[in-house]
């Protein structure tokens, strides 16, 4: 009566395994159609061109076809919930940068950037400056706030628009310092890099990206992030000179829908850990005077959570609003 018993038990486990082969078997290796790369911005921004280099890499080393889609609109949360609402598979893969967890705070969002993607790798970090003219006449951070409080409501800051990093940037300074400048916004980095090298404003908080071609025709007087940069050694951090919350960096990442397959995360993870070691794809990153990003997911998903806390907070303390 045992041996029966064993012998259907085995004769059961032996179809379902069978039964299993055959259906891995049927369902094709990842990825075996094309991908699309969704970037929420219009074409030829620094998040197209990172989102084009990495789709050629992944193209090359997959052999499948990838394309960039440009979806712009509404901040970038147009591309952004196409991708949170798309099919989980693998195919539709998000290239999002910092807004998409400053923005939560700041109007309504028809997906939660926390919840609703799975976090794949950083592509790209972008340090922050605060600059002044070159013919500016302070040359430290604590002589333009002596100036600021010294002349009221006379100072004014450019930044790329209303709740963008350079606003939220410029609010915690005035927050902190107590301080009074005026937030000018510009439509991109050329038209606030114009009118801050014509003296019409008397400081900025631009990009590193925005930055490097002008960095011999203004003057830094603090940088964001936890370290001084390479090419601007001898500027210090803002936490260096005491103030708080200015750590987090900008940065362009990849996301996928929060429900695809864990398998399928940690394959887009480990080839684009690989690109990003690539000397020829370096050099592309850092000629937009960039930082090489990387990270695995869960590394990435905790500087999401931290950074998003971080903002939220700013956000709140200073009353920033979209439509003051």
């Amino acid at each position: 009566m045992k041996m029966k018993l064993t012998r259907r038990l085995l004769g059961a486990w032996a179809l379902s395994l069978l039964g299993l082969t055959c259906a891995q078997a049927q369902t094709p290796a990842f990825p075996s159609q094309q991908i699309k790369l969704i970037v929420p911005y219009p074409a030829g921004g620094a998040t197209d061109i990172l989102a084009r280099m990495m789709g050629q890499k992944f193209s090359e080393a997959w052999n499948v076809p990838v394309v960039v889609e440009n979806k712009p609109g509404a901040g970038g949360t147009i591309g952004n919930n196409l991708v949170a609402r798309a099919n989980p598979d693998g195919y539709t893969v998000l290239v999002a940068i910092t807004a998409i967890i400053q923005q939560p705070p700041l109007m309504n969002l028809p997906y939660d950037p926390l919840k609703d993607f799975a976090p794949i790798t950083q592509i790209a970090q972008s340090p922050s400056m605060f600059v002044v003219p070159l013919n500016s006449p302070y040359q430290t951070l604590k002589d333009y706030i002596a100036a600021v409080k010294a002349q009221p409501a006379t100072f004014n800051y450019g930044t790329y628009g209303a709740g963008t990093s350079s606003h939220i940037q410029g609010s915690l300074l005035n927050l902190q310092a107590g301080l009074d400048q005026v937030m000018v916004p510009f439509q991109g980095s050329a038209p606030l890099m114009n009118n801050l090298l014509g003296g019409q404003l008397k400081s900025a908080f631009v990009d590193s990206a925005s930055a490097r071609a002008h960095i011999k025709s203004f003057r830094a007087l603090a940088v964001t992030g936890t370290q001084r940069l390479p090419l601007l050694p001898d500027v210090p951090t803002f936490k260096e000179l005491g103030f708080h919350s200015f750590d987090p960096y900008g940065w362009f990442g990849l996301m996928l829908p929060a429900a695809t397959p864990a398998h399928i995360v940690q394959k887009f993870s480990d080839e684009a850990m690989k690109i990003l070691r690539m000397p020829d794809v370096v050099a592309k990153v850092e000629g937009l005077g960039l930082w090489v990003g990387g990270g695995k997911p869960d590394e990435f998903a905790q500087i999401l959570r931290n950074d998003a806390a971080i903002y939220a907070k700013i956000i709140r303390d200073a009353n920033i609003k979209l439509n003051p």
